[in-house]
């Protein structure tokens, strides 16, 4: 908070308040004011141009400050802890609040109102209205208060009412943006000229009809001077009626036609009364009636068709704002990311009369959303700036990020880690199936070259100094009559022998399954019985050594 050396109500406060956004007039900037428009305060803001102050006005005033004074040292003593008038702006030095009281710690403000029933109401119920807490609520933001005692009295205690208000979750940042967006509203304000209510012009009334008769054909009438007297009021008249007044004068002349219609008919029936026939009067007074009655039912409908078109041309100038307002948000993001934000522009014209309170209405709409769409962008651009820098090497991951990108931005990053993390494990996962495939297959595909022939024919195998050549059949059939008696073949304590004799440090040692296997192959015998040759020759082998 930066505290401003100014008297409060003097020039040079006036003038600081004139280069902030002020406190006092967040309500109207917010479109929640009773007694300020927001195209008002534009206006305002934007022209520098007050409105004189009355005498009466002015009493008020003083009769507020008065009350305020009063009301102090009785909230003081409420509190606990003194208070003292300051003005002050926020540390950006953007936003202005002048304090009615702040204690000297800077944890409370004091702003108090005149005496007012209803605003005593809201009080004693502890719900005001946005009228008075987007004041309370930029006096929270500007001076960091954790509080603000809000009273309404007349300076006494009879009459002295009070509540707390603390800063609500959502609202600083709700105001911030009104303003911002009123900041940039006020850089393209366009002066529209503002006239008080339209009334209609006085209009000459048609001269008074009579139509007299006497006997039984003389008339004695001025059906000649009301007529062209009609008929050059029905010329004047402004048959495309686009502003306040132009609509209002419209309407009189409606009434005036109703009038000269009801005249007409009226002295018509006076004269009917007093003679039987006369043709020539009958005549123009129905000429003269059908003319104020067709022009009338004309204005009727036209007043009726030109402000139920200016309406709608109000309200499809909002539409359009808004809708190139969005446009410009998505042109920033990059690609059309902006959901729909409903805007209810012909919901806030409903019992709007004048053409100035149309446009208020509809302004003060358009700011509303563009507020709230501008927050909308806000947060899908810190979204992508997240996506970008969590998942730039995962984009394909997210091909729905024009959904996830409106979602908070903490649930967003949750998702994004949530989502990439649980890639890697599957990409892990994959990558280790494939690494225990391909190991299988160079296994089975090592066996396969290490294993040889099942059989052959004829089958040699030679180990060490012993060469057995033949079938497996013919070999056994060669055994000599000592080796018979023996479970072995002949041959095989030879082979025992040879095979027992090889390093175990030769690179070319067979394995067990292929000795197994040799033996098998060359005497026809199944693996089962060569390993148990195999097994007995090995054993003598040691018993001889």
């Amino acid at each position: 908070m930066n505290i401003i050396d100014v008297v409060q109500g003097s020039p040079e406060w006036f003038a600081v308040r004139a280069k902030h956004f002020c406190a006092s007039e967040a309500p109207a900037m917010m479109g929640a004011s009773k007694y300020q428009t927001r195209n008002d305060l534009l206006r305002l803001k934007a022209t520098g141009i007050t409105e004189d102050v009355d005498p009466a006005k002015q009493a008020l005033y003083d009769a507020g400050h008065a009350t305020e004074a009063a009301a102090r040292p009785l909230v003081e003593a409420i509190i606990g802890d003194e208070l003292y008038p300051v003005t002050a702006t926020d540390d950006d030095d953007y936003l202005l609040a002048s304090f009615d009281g702040v204690t000297m710690d800077g944890t409370t403000g004091f702003e108090h109102k005149l005496w007012n029933e209803d605003v005593a109401a809201q009080i004693r119920a502890g719900d005001i209205d946005p009228m008075y807490y987007w004041q309370l609520e930029q006096h929270c933001s500007v001076g960091n208060l954790e509080r603000v005692i809000f009273v309404c009295s007349d300076g006494t205690p009879d009459r002295l009412v009070h509540m707390e208000y603390r800063p609500i979750a959502g609202r600083a940042e709700r105001l911030l943006a009104g303003w911002q967006q009123f900041e940039r509203d006020l850089s393209d304000y366009q002066h529209v000229e503002v006239l008080p209510a339209a009334t209609a012009a006085p209009i000459m009334a048609l001269p008074a009809l009579s139509i007299q008769v006497q006997g039984s054909i003389t008339l004695i009438d001025n059906l000649a001077l009301f007529g062209e007297r009609l008929t050059a009021f029905i010329a004047g008249l402004d048959k495309n009626p686009s502003t306040d007044q132009a609509f209002a004068d419209c309407e009189a002349a409606v009434k005036m036609l109703q009038t000269a219609q009801t005249s007409l008919e009226a002295a018509e029936a006076s004269a009917l009364a007093q003679t039987a026939s006369i043709d020539e009067m009958r005549r123009t007074v129905v000429l003269y009636v059908g003319q104020a009655r067709q022009t009338r039912l004309m204005l009727e409908k036209l007043v009726k068709v030109r402000k139920d078109t200016i309406r709608i041309e109000i309200v499809q100038a909002g539409k359009g704002a808004f809708t190139e307002h969005v446009a410009g948000l998505n042109k920033r993001l990059g690609k059309e990311y902006m959901p729909t934000v409903p805007a209810d522009f012909a919901g806030v014209i409903k019992g709007k009369r004048t053409i100035a309170s149309l446009r208020d209405a509809v302004d003060t709409e358009l700011a509303r959303v563009k507020i709230e769409s501008n927050a909308i962008a806000d947060r899908i651009q810190i979204n992508l700036d997240t996506l970008r820098e969590l998942a730039k090497d995962h984009a394909f991951l997210f091909s729905d990020a024009a959904t996830i990108v409106l979602k908070a931005n903490d649930d967003l990053t949750a998702l994004v880690k949530m989502r990439i993390s649980e890639h890697a494990a599957a990409e892990a996962t994959r990558l280790e199936r494939e690494k225990a495939e391909r190991k299988a297959k160079e296994e089975a595909a090592r066996k396969t070259q290490e294993q040889p022939a099942a059989a052959q024919t004829p089958t040699t195998a030679r180990l060490g100094q012993v060469e057995l050549t033949g079938s497996p059949a013919s070999a056994v059939a060669q055994k000599p009559e000592a080796d018979l008696a023996d479970s072995r073949p002949a041959g095989m304590r030879a082979l025992g022998a040879s095979l027992g004799a090889v390093s175990p440090a030769t690179n070319n040692r067979p394995t067990r399954v292929q000795i197994i296997d040799a033996v098998a192959g060359t005497f026809g015998a199944s693996r089962e019985t060569a390993a148990g040759w195999l097994e007995i020759e090995f054993q003598q082998e040691r018993v001889v050594a």
